[in-house]
């Protein structure tokens, strides 16, 4: 009976995992994409405001970095965090309910591995800054160089400021794991 048991354990928490890995997987594709998203959104800006001449629309480029940059973090976090609950929860559950004791799951771990992780890791940091944050500061300063806006524009500009500092320090914050 107690074998059955165990089977039955075993397969839920392999439902389990492939269920996280599918969540995994997905985030991933939708985490990558807001890299291309905000290439394009920068790019779109740029070229409006180039052609109208109206300094005052980069002041978007802060607001969608902020967003798309948020919400790649977020998602970054969560696949982080799948990967942390696979490797230290779920496979010593499934360990102990297949009676194995052996370690499981072992690409969750190997891949963390290698010599050139903390290469990498350096890496997508510095493009992840330069995408979410130093494009839109070079936006701000082109602003505030050029621009012969109106007090309220300058105070938003200011506010946008402090927002993408908010939002480096949640980068390199989340970096440091």
């Amino acid at each position: 009976m107690g074998s059955s048991s165990e089977t039955s354990e075993s397969a839920v928490l392999l439902a389990e995992y492939a269920q996280l890995k599918d969540e995994q997987r997905a985030r991933i594709g939708f985490r990558d994409n807001l890299l291309y998203v905000t290439l394009a959104a920068v790019t779109a800006l740029t070229a409006v405001t180039l052609q109208t001449k109206h300094l005052e629309l980069m002041l978007a480029l802060p607001v969608v970095c902020v967003v798309l940059g948020w919400t790649y973090l977020v998602n970054d976090e969560k696949i982080s965090a799948i990967g942390r609950y696979v490797r230290t929860e779920l496979a010593s559950r499934l360990a102990s309910a297949t009676g194995t004791g052996d370690s499981l799951f072992g690409w969750e771990t190997f891949h963390r591995s290698d010599a050139r992780r903390i290469s990498r890791k350096v890496t997508q940091t510095v493009v992840d800054l330069t995408t979410f944050l130093v494009t839109p500061f070079a936006a701000l300063i082109a602003f505030w160089c050029y621009s012969t806006g109106s007090a309220l524009l300058t105070t938003v500009s200011i506010l946008e400021a402090a927002t993408l500092v908010g939002l480096g320090v949640q980068f390199l914050r989340y970096a440091e794991r």
